[in-house]
């Protein structure tokens, strides 16, 4: 496969995570400004959309008021902004294309159907009412693309660099968000009150990754607890979004990749390396090392694999 081929259908399925990930985060954003919290201002919860998304600062560069319409202008239809659902949908869909006779058809429908819907919304007409609709409706369509992908894609590197592409977006939104508000999920703040910021920010978190739901079923018996949020995001395999599951996929797509082309590149040993390092880990030694230097390390770690993997198939 061509160089600029694997680097489409990887940015292709990333940019298609990005979106979604984007588009979580305001919903949790909207929810938490409509709920009353004890002792949250309602420019808490846009600003952890911001945060966690890493477009705090060009938003503060542009708007003077932190509120639901500026912060959903900015994430969501801002040509401004790199990580906007706009400027992801538009590219995902730039990066298709250029692949069109690479994919499947139910695919680009997906992939182009949901772009020109898109580019046809009147960002006025996206209210405060409207916007849990347009954000739900966001969702459905990355589910739809993924479904496509999996339900349809001939399993060769093609799909692989692909899945390579979703699974590396989704390592990074995770241990971002999680490093955005890394003190509030230290073991210390176990014995807080019910009522505190940091208990807020703990199931904000596990909204974000679709995760607040699946937490009871994974600790039947626990409440909410700092520990185990942060063991279940990181850790837990079982856990669609954690570090552990992502790299669990990277690692076997590395191996399928190997086999498909006979041959073993750096990139796919690193990806087995932090595949392993995050399966022999224990939470107590995550936090005796530091939560925000492991987090800090695994972004890192995240971004060299996703470099190692141009460098090996010469992504243009």
């Amino acid at each position: 496969m061509l160089g600029r081929t694997a680097s489409s259908l990887f940015w292709m399925s990333r940019y298609h995570e990005r979106a979604q990930n984007v588009s979580r985060l305001l919903e949790v954003a909207y929810r938490g400004a409509i709920i009353s919290h004890s002792g949250q201002e309602d420019g808490t919860h846009w600003s952890f959309a911001l945060a966690c998304s890493g477009c705090e600062a060009d938003f503060a560069q542009k708007y003077e008021e932190l509120n639901n319409r500026n912060v959903s202008a900015h994430m969501i239809f801002s040509r401004d902004n790199p990580s906007s659902v706009r400027n992801c949908l538009e590219l995902a869909r730039n990066n298709a294309r250029s692949v069109r006779t690479g994919i499947t058809a139910e695919l680009w429908e997906a992939i182009n159907t949901t772009w020109i819907e898109f580019a046809d919304v009147n960002p006025q007409t996206i209210t405060q009412e409207k916007l849990p609709d347009f954000l739900a409706w966001v969702n459905q369509r990355a589910h739809l693309f993924r479904g496509a992908l999996l339900n349809t894609v001939l399993r060769n590197d093609g799909y692989f660099f692909s899945q390579m592409g979703n699974f590396v977006e989704r390592a990074d939104n995770t241990a971002r968000i999680l490093n955005t508000y890394y003190w509030t999920l230290l073991p210390d703040n176990d014995i807080i009150d019910d009522g505190s910021a940091e208990r807020y920010h703990w199931s904000a978190i596990l909204r974000a990754l679709s995760g607040r739901r699946s937490y009871r079923f994974a600790y039947p018996n626990a409440r909410l607890k700092a520990f185990n949020i942060a063991e279940f995001l990181i850790l837990r395999q079982e856990m669609p979004r954690s570090l552990a599951h992502c790299y669990d996929w990277i690692a076997d797509t590395a191996e399928d990749l190997a086999q498909f082309y006979g041959s073993r590149e750096p990139s796919l040993d690193l990806a087995a390396d932090i595949y392993q390092d995050l399966s022999d880990k224990q939470m107590r030694e995550v936090f005796q090392e530091g939560l925000h230097e492991f987090l800090t390390e695994f972004t890192n770690k995240n971004n060299r694999f996703a470099h190692q993997l141009y460098e090996d198939y010469n992504f243009a």
